[in-house]
């Protein structure tokens, strides 16, 4: 604890204070704090296709591997296609006859990004495989051991900054659900001024429909003498 403080000595703010004392307490400096991004598991039917979606706002980047396994037969592992696609439908990325692969983008459109898979023809009539994916997104996708030898920071310095690309993550998630949040509520306002309009409208009808019925009527009652 000494250490760290004399390597701070002589001036931080009371705001770093707190983080630097938290780095401190822990044994090593090189534990990843932030969370990072593990693999999923999908079971690809012997027919048919597997999907899996990723709801991601512009300007993100992404970076996935995936790669069949098949303990029983490590020496024939049957072959899947794949695809990536935008949410309007642009191709991302198409691979074929593949055990394994990679697909890195940076998002330009915001909307469900949708990776698909299944089995190649000449592998259908076989039982199910399994297939591993790992999909990192923004923060999660960064190269840390690049920046840090780029950068030549090291310890409580690159933890740092990972931490500022973790709160800078965070911040845009928020902007980006502050946003959708009022294109929703716009949305709902304009819904119900329209229910409000069709029901003041079939309110309308309905009176002017029940007046022609009482005039109608009264006139056939005053035409067949009845009144």
């Amino acid at each position: 604890m000494s250490k760290c403080k004399g390597m701070f000595r002589g001036g931080g703010s009371a705001l770093v204070w707190p983080i630097i004392l938290l780095l401190c307490l822990t044994s090593n400096f090189n534990r990843n704090i932030l969370p990072v991004a593990e693999a999923i598991w999908l079971t690809i039917p012997s027919s048919g296709t597997k999907c899996v979606s990723e709801e991601i706002q512009n300007n993100v980047v992404v970076l996935a591997d995936y790669y069949v396994i098949d303990e029983n037969n490590p020496d024939h592992i049957p072959t899947v296609s794949a695809r990536v696609t935008s949410p309007y439908g642009n191709n991302l990325h198409q691979n074929t006859n593949a055990t394994h692969g990679q697909f890195a983008f940076t998002t330009s459109e915001a909307g469900n990004y949708l990776a698909c898979f299944w089995k190649d023809g000449s592998h259908q009539q076989d039982a199910e495989l399994t297939l591993g994916l790992d999909w990192r997104i923004g923060i999660a996708a960064k190269d840390w051991d690049s920046v840090a030898k780029k950068d030549k920071i090291e310890g409580v310095e690159l933890v740092l900054r990972r931490l500022e690309g973790a709160v800078q993550a965070i911040h845009g998630n928020l902007i980006y659900l502050k946003d959708r949040e009022a294109e929703m509520r716009e949305v709902s306002e304009r819904t119900n001024a329209r229910v409000a309009w069709f029901s003041i409208m079939s309110l309308g009808v309905c009176i002017v429909v029940s007046l022609v019925q009482l005039w109608y009527l009264k006139r056939y009652f005053i035409k067949k003498k009845l009144i």
